[in-house]
């Protein structure tokens, strides 16, 4: 399974960040690969369409991500924007936002 995570937007918007970052299971701990899975299936992610939520009109600085996900073969992409409302969704991103984190500050998975 291969991710690429995406944030953009946001009162404190800082492009270096923005930039996407790739997320590969191979490079994660057998644990976080589960949890992963686990998140994806509960949020229903291949089933979801590709743009989900909309900020309210007029609204500014609303942070937007784009998740890309290529699973043996299954492939889709979906694009958030906050507020993020499905808790399913929502723990899938806090993964995901743990995980961009962690590979900007240069960790790996044990």
């Amino acid at each position: 399974m291969r991710i690429e995570f995406t944030s953009e937007g946001g009162i404190a918007h800082f492009p270096g960040l923005s930039r996407p970052l790739v997320i590969d299971a191979p490079d994660l701990s057998a644990e976080e690969s589960a949890e992963l899975a686990r998140l994806l299936e509960g949020a229903r992610f291949f089933e979801l369409p590709r743009s989900v939520g909309t900020p309210p009109r007029g609204a500014a600085d609303y942070r937007r991500y784009t998740i890309d996900v290529d699973d043996d073969g299954r492939q889709h992409t979906v694009t958030l924007v906050d507020p993020v409302a499905d808790s399913g969704l929502q723990q899938l991103l806090r993964f995901l936002q743990t995980k961009a984190r962690a590979l900007r500050r240069g960790e790996r998975s044990p």
